[in-house]
């Protein structure tokens, strides 16, 4: 286990990075010097610090992006900088403050944004609007496309734009490859890039490449990557045991199981412009043959994704107009893997196969209306078909037939979508938007293992009838309406204000997970917390109405920044969990602390608030180089207004400061991170408590005409720590077992540890 004897030094860490950011936001003296001998020319060679590029103006009107300040967008400078010390794309949009992660597996961490994560967030790659297809969500969104193949990812909290949001409330998050490039001339165009990369810890390594082949109106580029990695180590014994529950493997005890993984994606972008009119079509293909878990009781053995994507983009004298149709297929297939135990009596595994179908269409206009601003108005189409079947494995519990987790489940969605934007004068700008949309969800009836007798056991027969005599067709109607204004208070100072009312409709799983046996409730878990959930068919759509306000505060030389966004949202229909009783198949009477249990999805109110601050200042040129420093802090409150529990998986106070360095083609970078301890949790869900820390991580970069290469260390001391969005270690073990993963024993109270020391190095080379 991880001590918590040391929560009063991350505590007195995160006061001094307070400090810091009151230092950067105090220090206005000598800016003008300072800028004045910032690199002017491109003379020298050297490369931009990494940075996040705020969106903070209306005045783009052919934008569909512009959000009035409540955007932040990552250039493919950082992406480029960070890929080399992490392979999962949500992991480094965590350089964005109030953006975390809720782990999972290796490259399919889940990002949240104060506080909501999931199902809760649109994710756009492309214009895909992807969907988890598994009863962990073991394939996200992001996981569909590596670091590599970005070329910016912008980032929408809470106020979302209704152009950019739809069937969610926490905010949305758009990935974008780069836009085909053609030839200026009659020569023909050629490009490409070529990257790789290793880190010690967990002995990972992957490669990645991209070609082009363009003329005038044609274009052609590949793009492929591969990554792969062993388990990772902990900063020290995290576990008092190394039983794997396989014969003749264990496990050391710093050894954080089931967090190894492989991942292979490849693309062929075929594009053709004429004057003013883009027809692009995309195949993305991906094949993950594994990826391990450290807190499902489940693997990822195999999980193959197509995916053609269509697009039109046509500049007219009016404005712009975009079409889009994508066609997605996925086939899932999970496990136990080498790390957890595989035999179980007579039945050899829990072989669990989920297969799905997206089609969508997407149709929108940017009109630009001259003097009364812009409008941008939509229309999107999403069929989504999931079946989640697992096969009959011996002739006990899980025989003689096929268990249905979820049978033709659906869910069709049909939005409409309206947004004016208007600088109404020099000092105001404003946006107004609304959106309706149609949500048509149903599944079919189910079976269990078993089709007739009755298990007392397991209950199959009875929660099988109940579901299928449930009206399991709902149609719901979600709107979606957002107000934002920006004042430019003066020269150095605007304030954002937004206000939204957003409505998402429950996931498959939420609705059409059906049985209460604990065996099969364990497998159906998104949230990594080694509890057991299934759903309802009768849960409402969750409501939430923010409210935010954004102060942003610049030197006259631009020299040093402040960025304050407080926020509130609450959220009506909130969907929570309760425990309960398999048995009696009724809530819990009374709660069972410190174990796992069987919970039910069902509606609750809650509120979310919380702040989260920026801050950067330059602090000196000299002969040594370009200096300057950045740093953050966020704080997020999350209650569940009915049981008055805290809400799961809230990150805890957190911050960071960066001292930047830049010179002659060099960056370094010396990066503090602190973390509070995590004591505010679900009850209902018995989460785990985890101890404050303090992090410290180095790293390096240089840039020589096409070559680039970066180095570092992350957790340069060998920090042993727990991760707060971490869930429930379940790496290694018994985990088919509810409270007996080790032997006869429960692991309960066991959090999944983060990486120990790890040096990493990458080359990347365009030609």
């Amino acid at each position: 286990m991880l001590s918590s004897s040391m929560n009063a030094v991350p505590i007195l860490k995160l006061s001094v990075l307070a400090l810091s950011l009151l230092h950067i936001s105090s220090a206005y003296a000598d800016s003008t010097t300072v800028k004045a001998h910032m690199p002017t020319t491109n003379d020298e060679p050297h490369i931009q610090l990494p940075e996040i590029v705020v969106y903070a103006t209306a005045a783009d009107k052919r934008s569909s992006t512009n959000a009035l300040g409540t955007a932040t967008t990552l250039d493919q400078k950082l992406l480029n900088s960070k890929q080399v010390a992490s392979s999962d794309t949500a992991t480094i949009l965590t350089k964005i403050p109030g953006l975390n992660v809720q782990s999972a597996g290796g490259i399919s961490n889940l990002p949240v944004i104060r506080g909501l994560a999931d199902n809760r967030l649109r994710i756009l790659v492309d214009g895909v609007d992807s969907i988890a297809s598994c009863p962990n969500s073991m394939n996200s969104p992001l996981s569909y496309i590596a670091p590599s193949a970005i070329e910016k990812t912008t980032v929408y909290a809470g106020v979302t734009p209704v152009s950019v949001g739809g069937n969610s409330i926490g905010g949305t998050i758009v990935v974008e490859t780069a836009e085909p490039m053609f030839s200026t001339d009659s020569d023909i165009l050629t490009s490409g890039e070529i990257g790789t990369f290793y880190r010690s810890n967990g002995d990972a390594y992957g490669a990645n490449v991209s070609t082009t082949a363009a003329n005038e109106q044609l274009s052609l580029t590949y793009k492929g990557s591969f990554a792969q990695a062993d388990n990772y180590k902990a900063g020290g014994d995290f576990k008092s045991y190394t039983e794997t529950g396989n014969a003749g493997k264990t496990l050391a005890k710093d050894e954080v199981g089931s967090t190894a993984y492989e991942s292979k994606n490849q693309s062929v972008d075929v594009a053709y412009k004429n004057s003013n009119h883009l027809l692009q079509g995309t195949y993305f293909w991906q094949n993950v043959p594994k990826e391990l878990y450290p807190n499902q009781r489940m693997d990822m053995l195999d999980n193959q994704l197509d995916r053609i994507n269509l697009r039109y983009k046509s500049e007219l004298n009016w404005g712009q107009l975009e079409a889009q149709a994508y066609h997605e297929d996925v086939d899932h297939y999970m496990n136990f893997g080498e790390d957890k135990q595989f035999v179980y009596g007579n039945a050899k595994g829990m072989p669990m196969y989920t297969s799905s179908e997206t089609i969508g269409a997407n149709l929108k206009g940017i009109i630009d209306l001259t003097n009364q601003g812009t409008l941008n108005i939509g229309a999107e189409y999403q069929d989504y078909t999931l079946d989640d079947t697992w096969a009959a494995s011996g002739d006990g519990m899980m025989s003689p037939n096929d268990f249905q987790n979820i049978n033709n489940g659906e869910r069709q969605r049909i939005g409409i979508y309206g947004e004016w934007e208007k600088d109404i004068s020099s000092d105001w700008s404003t946006q107004l938007g609304a959106r309706y949309e149609n949500v048509r969800s149903s599944a079919d009836e189910v079976h269990g293992y078993q089709i007739d007798g009755q298990n007392n056991m397991t209950n199959q027969l009875r929660d099988s009838a109940n579901f299928n005599a449930s009206n399991r067709r709902t149609t719901d109607n979600n709107v979606d309406i957002t107000a934002l204004a920006r004042y430019d208070i003066d020269s150095q100072k605007n304030l954002a204000l937004g206000l939204s009312h957003k409505e998402r409709t429950p996931s498959l799983y939420e609705r059409y997970t059906w049985s209460t046996w604990k065996m099969a409730a364990i497998m159906n878990n998104t949230v990594g917390d080694g509890n057991g959930y299934f759903g309802d068919p009768n849960l409402r759509p969750e409501k939430s109405n923010t409210l935010s306000a954004t102060l942003d505060w610049r030197g006259a030389d631009d020299s040093w920044g402040v960025k304050a966004t407080p926020y509130y949202s609450k959220i009506d229909d909130y969907v929570d969990a309760v425990q309960w009783n398999p048995m009696a198949n009724t809530a819990a009477s009374t709660q069972t602390a410190n174990q796992y249990n069987v919970l039910r999805y069902t509606n609750q109110d809650a509120e979310i608030y919380g702040i989260d601050i920026s801050a950067n200042r330059q602090l000196a040129a000299n002969a040594w180089g370009y200096w300057d420093i950045v740093g953050s802090l966020s704080y997020t409150k999350g209650e569940n207004k009915d049981s008055g529990s805290d809400l799961y998986n809230i990150m805890p106070f957190n911050g960071s400061v960066a001292l930047n360095r830049e010179n002659n083609g060099w960056t370094n970078q010396i990066e503090v991170v602190g973390v509070a301890a995590k004591n505010d949790i679900s009850t209902p869900r018995n989460e785990i408590k985890t101890a404050g820390y303090g992090l410290l991580n180095l790293s390096t970069g240089y840039q020589f005409k096409e070559v680039a290469i970066e180095a570092g260390i992350d957790n340069v001391f060998d920090k042993n720590y727990a991760l707060p969005l971490g869930g429930a270690y379940m790496g290694q073990g018994k985990t088919m077992s509810m409270n007996g993963e080790i032997g006869s024993g429960s692991n309960w109270g066991t959090a999944v540890p983060g990486a120990g020391r790890s040096l990493y190095v990458g080359v990347n080379y365009k030609f």
